[in-house]
């Protein structure tokens, strides 16, 4: 006799999987590693193993010891979460400091909400502002390309945004612009800042190859890229004295980074499509509003943060009518 089995929503198989999607993501942020290691050579190589390798230690420790749950530091969510956080720190800073920040990440922007799938804020990030408070030196010592050889002896500079946000008490946009690398240069990846911050174009041909393979919708990093690009093209046509263009915001600082991979989480992140784009466009907006008139040079981590606080909400008040609900008309 056949068993008649009833289980809850949602019906659907897919051969996807946590290990599948999280290894794709690191899949299409090769091209960007290997830019980065390319410009900053042996210093970005050590930080990002010291971190990868910190951020699975650190999840297995907490779940066997602490939570005492069966570990899944090998699914490819730590080693993503090591990576995502070694794109995002100068690649010049002592080690001691990215175990400290691949902790913070693990153990506070994960662990502490109970591991994948119910963390509040993306971990990465939450490790990345806890070093950029608790330690703002390291953080903002950005090493100039071209040294393969040096670690944390490396010389060091200002990143573009840095340059701008600087200079603009006593010049004006172009004369600023004559101290930035050139718009080919930032798109390509020679300037200073973490590997999140160099290559433009790799981090886009990620994003090309994670929408092709489904990982990703358009509707998160389309969205804020947009949302940068007008609301900084009405400020620079207002202004463009005080004001620089909307390509070099798209090109500089860890926008790309930020749109195309943190703010697309699948945890922190709206679930709807509509959700998406206001989720979207609240993070451009603030993004630019930090960027622009806030004391820090770059903003959009703090962006990201907030409206990862607000998902829940946008999941509440935005989705899909469920299936079956009577739809009034007139």
């Amino acid at each position: 006799m056949n068993k008649f089995i009833v289980s809850p929503s949602p019906h659907v198989y897919t051969n996807e999987s946590v290990p599948k999607l999280m290894y794709g993501v690191i899949v299409s942020l090769l091209p960007a590693l290997a830019v980065s290691v390319w410009f900053f050579g042996i210093g970005m190589i050590i930080v990002t193993a010291v971190s990868v390798a910190s951020a699975i230690l650190f999840e297995y420790l907490i779940q066997r010891y602490m939570l005492k749950v069966k570990p899944t530091h090998l699914d490819g969510s730590a080693l993503l979460t090591g990576l995502l956080l070694a794109f995002c720190l100068p690649s010049n800073i002592p080690f001691p400091l990215v175990m400290i920040g691949a902790l913070a990440a693990v153990g506070i922007g994960k662990m502490t909400f109970g591991g994948l799938g119910n963390n509040i804020f993306n971990p990465a990030l939450v490790g990345r502002v806890f070093l950029f408070i608790s330690f703002p030196v390291a953080m903002t010592a950005w090493p100039e390309p071209g040294q393969w050889m040096s670690y944390t002896d490396a010389v060091t500079g200002a990143t573009p945004l840095g340059l701008m946000k600087e200079g603009l008490a006593t010049k004006t946009v172009a004369e600023i612009m004559t101290d930035v690398p050139s718009f080919l240069h930032l798109l390509m990846g020679k300037t200073m800042g973490s590997a999140g911050e160099v290559s433009a174009l790799a981090l886009l041909l990620g994003m090309l190859y994670m929408m092709y393979r489904k990982i990703i919708s358009w509707h998160i990093p389309i969205t804020i890229l947009a949302t940068v690009a007008i609301f900084t093209g009405i400020l620079w046509l207002a202004n463009p004295d005080r004001f620089a263009d909307p390509l070099f915001h798209l090109l500089t600082g860890g926008l790309m980074l930020g749109a195309i991979y943190m703010a697309t989480d699948y945890v922190t992140s709206p679930m709807s499509a509509r959700g998406m784009i206001i989720y979207g466009v609240g993070i451009g907006i603030v993004t630019v509003l930090i960027r622009v008139f806030g004391a820090y040079p770059e903003g959009v981590q703090f962006a990201i943060l907030i409206f990862n606080g607000f998902t829940p909400l946008i999941n509440k008040f935005v989705k899909p009518k469920r299936f079956g609900k009577e739809v009034k008309h007139g």
